[in-house]
C-alpha cells in the first residue's frame, strides 16, 4: 500500500492540488490496469511525426531538432508501443508518462541558447543557465546506485515513476526506425558468411532466427540485401504482419510443413528471400531438427536470435509451450510459474541448436543477452575454460564486430530535418563519394570495410527503409565521419541542402557502450565490466560541442548489465557547426578506439597509430605486451 500510495503522490507532483481531486481518481485506475501512471489524458490528439524544423515553435533551432527528434521517436510507424511511450525493445521508453512529454516540449519551445534542459530519467528537472556553447540537453536514465541496480528493483523504480528504462535511442532521443539495425545486421551476416562460410556470396545460404518488433524487425531486410535466405518467426502477428506491410518481410506463413518447403525451395534455387514465420522459434528449430535427422539434410547454414531477452519475463521472450494469449495471462497471473516455462523453452531451444551446431550450422549471439538467460535457464552453453564473458557460442562482437568497432567504424546516422526525401538522397550521395575519395589511401583491411559501406549507401534508396524522419545509417570509421560532417554541413551552408541535419549514432558502437556481454566482450584484459568508457564519452561529447548528450543505464542487454553514452549534434551550415563536429566526432571515435588498443587489441592499436600520426595533438598511451609469457610463469613461481 505504501508503494502505490508513493506512486501516486508522486504522479500528482507535477499539478496544481486543485486537480488533485479529479487526477488522482485516474491515475490510480491507471496504476491498477497497468501498473504503471501513463497519465493518458494528457496524451497529444495530434499526429505524432517528424514535421519539418521550420514548424516547431522555438528560439533557437538547436530546441526544434531535439523536438523534432523526440516526436519522431513516437511516430506511430516507428514506435512499438507509442501509446506507452515505448519506442523499441519492449520497454525502452522516452518518457515515463505524457505530461513528462508536454513539459518538455514547453521547455524546448522556451528554451535560448543560454540555457540547458535537464532530464532525470524521463523526468525535466527544467532548465538551467548554461553557456552558448553548452549542449542543450542532458540526458540520464537509469542512474542507479550499483547495489541497487537490479530487475526487482528496477520494477519497483519503474513503478514509483522515479527511474526509467531508456534502452539505447529511444530515451536520448535519437532511434531512426529499424533502418538503424538494418546496416548492422547486414555487416553481420555478410562477415558471419566470411568467417564461417568462407565466402562474400551468401546464395543460397539459409539464416534462422527470431524476433521481428523493434530493433529485430530489420532482420528480414538485411537478409535480403545480403542476398541469403532469412527465416524469422514471430509469435505476434501484429509485428509481422507490419514488417510485411512496411516491404520489409516478403512473404508470411504459418504453416510449418510451407516454412520448410520454401527455405528447401529458395535455398536450391539460390534466390534471396524474407520468410516471416507466424510461430514460435522453438518449434522452428525442433522442426529442421527432426528434418535433418530424417533426411540428412541440414537446411539451415547461419542461426542467431533477437527476441528482448533483456526483458525475458515481461514479454520479451514468449516460450514454446504456451500461446501468446495464454503467456500474457500466465505472466500476469503468476510470475514465478511463467519465469520456470520460460526456462523451459529455453532449454528446449539451446538444445536443438546444440544439435544443428554439431552438424555444421553456425551460430552467435546477437547481443540480446540470449546466451546469458540460457546459462540463466540451466541450458548447455558454458565454455569449457572460458572466461566471464564466453560461452559455446560467441556473442557477434566477439567473432564478427568487435574488429569492426576496433577499427573505428560504427553506427553513424543522420536526420534531414527538411523531411524532403530529395535532401536525404543528396546527402547519401554526398557521403558515397566522401568515402570513395578516402578509400582510395587506405589499408586493405580498412578498405573492406569501406566497400561494404559504399555499396550500402549506393544502394540504400532502393531498399524502401525509411519510416518516420528522413534517416540514414551509414557505418564508418573517424575519418569518414568527419568528413561526411563537414560535407553536409558546407552542403547545407551552400543551400544544396535545404534545411539542418542531425548527426548522431547508435550507442551500439565502438565507445559509446560498456557492455560485457555485447560491444565489450571482446575485451580480454579484466574490464570488460568497467564503465569508464561510455561515462568519458558521455562528458567528451558535452564539452566538445554535441546539442545534447544521453547517458544510460541497461539499453541492449538489460538494466544493470550495460553502460551507454550518445549524442545528437546539429549541422547548420556555420563554421562553429563545423568546428563542434570535428573536434567532437574525432573524440568520440578515438576514445573507444583508444581502450581497445589499451587491452590489446592489435586492430585498435593499428588503428589509433594512424590517427595519432595524422593529429599531432592526439597522445595515447599505448601499452607494451608481454612477448615472453615465461616471464610471468617463472616471477609467480618465485
Amino acid at each position: 500500500m505504501f508503494a502505490r500510495t508513493g506512486t501516486l503522490r508522486n504522479a500528482l507532483r507535477y499539478f496544481p492540488p486543485s486537480h488533485h481531486n479529479i487526477l488522482a481518481a485516474e491515475f490510480a485506475q491507471e496504476l491498477r490496469q497497468y501498473g504503471h501512471i501513463y497519465m493518458y489524458r494528457f496524451c497529444p490528439r495530434i499526429h505524432m511525426r517528424a514535421y519539418p524544423i521550420d514548424q516547431y515553435p522555438c528560439r533557437t533551432r538547436q530546441a526544434a531538432s531535439i523536438m523534432l527528434m523526440i516526436m519522431n521517436n513516437l511516430d506511430h510507424a516507428v514506435a512499438q508501443f507509442p501509446q506507452e511511450l515505448v519506442t523499441y525493445g519492449g520497454n525502452g521508453q522516452v518518457f515515463s508518462n505524457w505530461a513528462q512529454f508536454r513539459l518538455v516540449m514547453y521547455y524546448l519551445s522556451e528554451m535560448t541558447e543560454e540555457q540547458t534542459l535537464v532530464m532525470y530519467s524521463g523526468h525535466p528537472a527544467g532548465l538551467f543557465p548554461s553557456l552558448p556553447s553548452s549542449p542543450r540537453a542532458i540526458i540520464t536514465n537509469g542512474m542507479v546506485i550499483p547495489n541497487y541496480s537490479s530487475r526487482e528493483q528496477y520494477e519497483k523504480m519503474f513503478a514509483l515513476g522515479v527511474s526509467m528504462y531508456g534502452q539505447m535511442t529511444a530515451g536520448s532521443y535519437c532511434y531512426i526506425g529499424p533502418q538503424g539495425i538494418v546496416h548492422g545486421t547486414m555487416l553481420t551476416v555478410l562477415n558471419a558468411g566470411r568467417r564461417y562460410l568462407g565466402s562474400d556470396d551468401l546464395r543460397g545460404r539459409v539464416l534462422v532466427t527470431s524476433g521481428l518488433g523493434g530493433m529485430s524487425g530489420a532482420q528480414a531486410k538485411a537478409a535480403v540485401i545480403a542476398g541469403c535466405v532469412g527465416v524469422i518467426a514471430e509469435v505476434d502477428e501484429v509485428p509481422l504482419r507490419k514488417r510485411h506491410e512496411q516491404g520489409w518481410l516478403m512473404e508470411v506463413t504459418s504453416d510449418i510443413e510451407h516454412c520448410i518447403q520454401r527455405i528447401r525451395e529458395a535455398k536450391r534455387s539460390k534466390t534471396p528471400l524474407s520468410l516471416g514465420y507466424h510461430g514460435n522459434v522453438v518449434d522452428l528449430w525442433e522442426r529442421l531438427l527432426t528434418e535433418y535427422e530424417r533426411t540428412g539434410e541440414l537446411l539451415v547454414d547461419l542461426g542467431s536470435d533477437q527476441t528482448s531477452l533483456h526483458n525475458p519475463f515481461s514479454g520479451g521472450y514468449y516460450p514454446a509451450q504456451l500461446s501468446l494469449q495464454q503467456a500474457n495471462q500466465l505472466m500476469a497471473t503468476d510470475p514465478a510459474r511463467f519465469k520456470t516455462v520460460v526456462h523451459e523453452s529455453l532449454c528446449r531451444q539451446v538444445a536443438a541448436i546444440n544439435k544443428l551446431s554439431e552438424a555444421g550450422m553456425f551460430f552467435w549471439d546477437y547481443g540480446n543477452a540470449f546466451l546469458l538467460e540460457a546459462q540463466r535457464a540451466g541450458a548447455e552453453v558454458e565454455k569449457e575454460g572460458g572466461g566471464a564473458t564466453e560461452f559455446r557460442y560467441p556473442s557477434y562482437v566477439q567473432d564478427i564486430m568487435g574488429d569492426i568497432f576496433s577499427l573505428g567504424f560504427g553506427p553513424f546516422r543522420w536526420v534531414c530535418t527538411s523531411g524532403d526525401p530529395h535532401d536525404l538522397t543528396l546527402t547519401d550521395d554526398i557521403a558515397a563519394t566522401v568515402l570513395e575519395e578516402i578509400s582510395a589511401n587506405v589499408t586493405e583491411r580498412v578498405r573492406q570495410q569501406y566497400n561494404d559501406n559504399i555499396r550500402w549507401i549506393r544502394e540504400a534508396g532502393k531498399h524502401r527503409m525509411v519510416v518516420g524522419s528522413q534517416a540514414r545509417i551509414l557505418y564508418s570509421d573517424q575519418k569518414g565521419r568527419v568528413c561526411i560532417a563537414l560535407a553536409i554541413n558546407q552542403a547545407i551552408a551552400d543551400r544544396r541542402v535545404s534545411a539542418p541535419v542531425v548527426i548522431s549514432r547508435d550507442h551500439h558502437d565502438v565507445s559509446g557502450t560498456d557492455s560485457p556481454f555485447r560491444e565489450t566482450s571482446n575485451v580480454y584484459d579484466g574490464s570488460a565490466f568497467c564503465a569508464d568508457m561510455a561515462v568519458q564519452n558521455f562528458v567528451g561529447d558535452a564539452f566538445r560541442g554535441a546539442t545534447w548528450v544521453s547517458l544510460h543505464n541497461g539499453g541492449g542487454v538489460g538494466w544493470g548489465e550495460v553502460m551507454n553514452g550518445g549524442f545528437g549534434l546539429l549541422l547548420d551550415g556555420t563554421e562553429e557547426a563545423a568546428k563542434r563536429a570535428s573536434l567532437m566526432l574525432n573524440w568520440d571515435v578515438s576514445n573507444g578506439v583508444a581502450r581497445r588498443c589499451w587491452s590489446g587489441n592489435s586492430n585498435a592499436y593499428e588503428t589509433i597509430q594512424r590517427t595519432m600520426e595524422e593529429q599531432r595533438q592526439l597522445r595515447v598511451t599505448m601499452p607494451y605486451p608481454v612477448q615472453d609469457e615465461d616471464v610471468l610463469d617463472r616471477a609467480l613461481q618465485g
